[in-house]
C-alpha cells in the first residue's frame, strides 16, 4: 500500500510540474501535506517536514554564501583582466576566439547561476562572432558545454538538488568529481579546437581594424567594475578558499562564510555598500534557498512515511540482478534523455530517489547514483533541455533556433556524459 501512495506521490508531483499547474515550491509543499494526510500520517506529519527541513538546511547555508562570494568577485572585477588578455589574444583568429569562449566561460560559471553565465558571456563574445561572420550555434555550443560543466560546483542548482534529495553532505558528491570535471572541461576545449578550426579554414585569420577596441569593450559588457587595486587580494583569498575546500579544513558553509565575510569587509567597507551588495543578489540565493527546504519537506514525508523504501523494494522485485549491479552507470547514461521529458526538479526530487534507494538494495552507495545522474542530467542534458529557462535565455541572446541549437549540440553534449562517466568509472566515483 506505502508503494502505491508512493508512486502515486510522485506521479502526481511530476504531472502538477510538468503541465505548469503549480509551481515547483508550492507542488513540493501542497503533495506532500496531501499526501500525509492521505497515508493517515496527520499526527507524525509535522515532525517529518521539520526533520526534511533540518537535513536540508546546511545545503542551503552553503548556497547562500557560495552565490554571494562569487557574485561579489565578479561584481569588483576579479576575472575582467584575465578575460581582457584572453581576447586580446584572439586578434582575428576564429580558432582562437572559440577556445577563448570556453575559458571564459568557465570563469564566469564560477559564480553558479547559469542564467547570468549566459548573458555575461554571450554580451561579451557575440559582437565578436558577428563581426567575424562566424556561426553563431557554435558560441552556443561551446558556452553550453562549458557551462553545463562548472554547473557540477556545489553552490550550483544541480549537485545542490541532488545533496537535498539524497539527504547527503556536498563534499561527498563533489570531492570525487573534481577530477571528472576536470576531463568534461578538457573535453570542453577539445570540441571548442575542433569546432574552431573548422570556422579557421572557413573564414581564415580576419583583423578588421576595428577589432580591438571592439574587443576591449565586449571585455568588459556587462561586467560592474569594482576597486582593482584589490585585485591581489581577492585572487589571493580565492585561491585560498579553494584549496582549503578541496582539503576539506573546515565545513564547505563555514569556509565560504569567512571568505564572503572578509572579501565584503575589504572590498567594501562603507555598511551600507555591504548591505547594498548583499541585496543585488538577493534574487539568486532566494530562489534556490525556496526551492532546497521545500524539498526539504517534500523529502521528509516522502522518507519518513517508508513510502521511498516500499517503492525501492517494489523496483528491486522486478529488477534482475545483473542489471542492478550496473544501476550507477545506467543513471549516467540515461540521465541527459531524461532531461528532455523531467525538468530538473522533477528528476532530482522525483525519480532520483527512488533511483537511489533502488540501487542501495542491490548494494551500490546512494552517494554514487547522485554523482552519476550529475554526469549526464546537469552538465550536457542541462543546456540542451526545453525545461530549463535559461537555456530559452541563452538561444534568445545568441539569436538561433532552439531546433537548430539542440540538433548541433546533442552530439557534442552527449560525448560529454560519456567522457564523465568513463573518467567516473577510471576513477572509482562511481562502480561499473
Amino acid at each position: 500500500m506505502l508503494s502505491i501512495l508512493g508512486f502515486a506521490m510522485i506521479a502526481t508531483f511530476l504531472l502538477l510540474v510538468l503541465t505548469k499547474r503549480l509551481s515547483v515550491v508550492v507542488a513540493f509543499v501542497f503533495v506532500a501535506v496531501a499526501f500525509a494526510l492521505i497515508g493517515g500520517f496527520s499526527a507524525e506529519m509535522g515532525q517529518m517536514m521539520m526533520d526534511g527541513i533540518i537535513k536540508v538546511t546546511p545545503t542551503a547555508v552553503m548556497i547562500v554564501f557560495a552565490i554571494l562570494y562569487f557574485g561579489l568577485m565578479i561584481d569588483v572585477g576579479l576575472f575582467d583582466p584575465l578575460i581582457s588578455k584572453i581576447l586580446g589574444f584572439v586578434k582575428g583568429d576564429p580558432l582562437k576566439l572559440v577556445l577563448a569562449t570556453a575559458i571564459i566561460t568557465m570563469l564566469v560559471g564560477l559564480d553558479g547561476d547559469g542564467s547570468s553565465t549566459f548573458m555575461i558571456t554571450i554580451s561579451a563574445l557575440l559582437p565578436l562572432y558577428k563581426r567575424l561572420g562566424m556561426n553563431r550555434l557554435i558560441l552556443a555550443c561551446v558556452v553550453s558545454l562549458a557551462a553545463g560543466v562548472m554547473n557540477i560546483i556545489p553552490w550550483g542548482g544541480p549537485l545542490v538538488r541532488a545533496a537535498a534529495s539524497l539527504h547527503v553532505e556536498v563534499y561527498d558528491l563533489f570531492i570525487p568529481l573534481i577530477p571528472v570535471m576536470i576531463v568534461g572541461l578538457l573535453w570542453t576545449l577539445l570540441v571548442a579546437y575542433i569546432l574552431g578550426k573548422k570556422e579557421r579554414a572557413r573564414l581564415g585569420v580576419i583583423q578588421p581594424e576595428a577589432f580591438m577596441a571592439l574587443t576591449e569593450q565586449a571585455a568588459t559588457a556587462e561586467v560592474q567594475k569594482g576597486t582593482s587595486k584589490l585585485f591581489w587580494f581577492n585572487l589571493i583569498l580565492t585561491l585560498v578558499l579553494m584549496t582549503m575546500l578541496v582539503m576539506e579544513v573546515l565545513p564547505i558553509q563555514i569556509l565560504f562564510a569567512v571568505a564572503f565575510a572578509i572579501a565584503l569587509f575589504v572590498n567594501f567597507p562603507n555598511p551600507q555598500k555591504q548591505q547594498d551588495m548583499i541585496l543585488s543578489h538577493a534574487n539568486n540565493f532566494v530562489m534556490i534557498c525556496t526551492l532546497v527546504f521545500a524539498a526539504g519537506i517534500f523529502t521528509g514525508i516522502f522518507s519518513g512515511t517508508g513510502m521511498m523504501d516500499a517503492m525501492a523494494g517494489t523496483l528491486v522485485s522486478i529488477i534482475p540482478d545483473w542489471l542492478g549491479s550496473h544501476m550507477a552507470v545506467i543513471v549516467a547514461l540515461t540521465s541527459l534523455p531524461l532531461g528532455f521529458v523531467f525538468s530538473p526538479d522533477a528528476y532530482y526530487f522525483g525519480i532520483l530517489p527512488i533511483l537511489a534507494e533502488t540501487a542501495a538494495n542491490f548494494g551500490i552507495d546512494p552517494v554514487e547514483i547522485g554523482r552519476a545522474a550529475l554526469l549526464g542530467h546537469s552538465t550536457a542534458g542541462y543546456p540542451l533541455s526545453p525545461l530549463v529557462p535559461a537555456t530559452f535565455i541563452l538561444i534568445g541572446l545568441v539569436g538561433v533556433d532552439f531546433g537548430d541549437h539542440q540538433k548541433f549540440l546533442f552530439k557534442w553534449a552527449y560525448g560529454t556524459t560519456i567522457c564523465m562517466t568513463i573518467a567516473a568509472v577510471l576513477f572509482g566515483v562511481i562502480t561499473l
